[in-house]
């Protein structure tokens, strides 16, 4: 059994519970980032008393402060073992129609919420060279029509994770990137109702423009979820990312998140967009 201390945002549901419940039941200290008391309860009554709930609001700064002390408080002069960074939205549309505000929202959720919980935390790894793992996506490899907005969000957190794997070398802290391809999530039908809500939303003219390609996504997404992945995949993945001896620095997961590396390395441009508008039937 581990006595480690580990942080997780966005565990109210999806991959962030499922790896938040998988590392309580492995012996970790887990301090589980939560948005409301609802889900506090929900967590609490599935694990046991080595999981803290804690409330944090990445895109707030005086919430990431708040949940730092009470994590300092309850750690004394112990380290942090790891920190995933979790917690992040989908934002869908046309970028000629998505709104500046949502494109703002998905970069200050996805990005910067990512690097000021890894600042406000980094001196407490640095007391034991912990760990960062950062959730991306293959829409962090392979950008795709009407996921602009994430897709950007992702990139730029695969960047950020190469800047700060170097950066933070010195002190024996890892960061590792987790990549996973469509998992079979809350956070998926989440995206869905956000695409067809925007859509909703869209002026009459986005609607001429765009509206088969609209109708072909909706069905490519709906016909992708028989194939998801379970989140046990990427619980794995993060397991070993936090308690190998050397992580890897990328854990790519499922089928999709090989071809999207693949893509990403020797496909060309046009290749690229010739297979992903035959996948999507555009």
């Amino acid at each position: 059994m581990s006595t480690k201390a580990i942080v997780i945002t966005g565990a109210s549901t999806g991959i962030g519970q499922a790896c938040a419940l998988h590392l309580d039941k492995l012996g970790f200290r887990v301090f589980a980032g939560v948005r409301n008391e609802t889900d506090a309860s929900s967590l609490k009554q599935a694990s046991s008393d080595r999981l803290t709930p804690v409330y944090i609001d990445i895109t707030k700064p005086d919430s990431i402060l708040k949940a730092t002390k009470v994590i300092e408080t309850e750690l004394k002069t112990v380290g942090l073992h790891g920190l995933i960074n979790n917690a992040g939205i989908v934002i869908a549309g046309p970028l000629e129609f998505v709104p500046i505000d949502a494109l703002r929202s998905q970069l200050e959720i996805n990005v910067v919420g990512q690097v000021a919980v890894t600042q406000a935390l980094l001196p407490l790894l640095r007391r034991c060279r912990g760990r960062i793992i950062n959730m991306s996506s293959v829409s962090g490899r392979v950008a795709t029509p009407f996921l602009g907005p994430y897709a950007a969000s992702k990139f730029a957190l695969e960047a950020l994770s190469d800047s700060m794997r170097l950066e933070l070398m010195p002190w024996g802290i890892n960061v590792s990137v987790i990549q996973p391809g469509p998992i079979s999530t809350p956070i998926w039908n989440k995206s869905m109702e956000v695409t067809k809500l925007m859509i909703d939303k869209l002026p009459s003219k986005a609607k001429v423009l765009y509206g088969p390609a609209f109708e072909a996504i909706l069905q490519w997404e709906h016909d992708i979820k028989q194939s998801m992945s379970d989140p046990k995949v990427v619980v794995r993945a993060v397991e070993h990312a936090l308690m190998a001896s050397k992580p890897r620095t990328r854990y790519r997961i499922g089928i999709n998140g090989f071809v999207a590396d693949i893509f990403a390395r020797f496909a060309s441009d046009r290749l690229k967009d010739w297979i992903i508008k035959r996948q999507r039937k555009l």
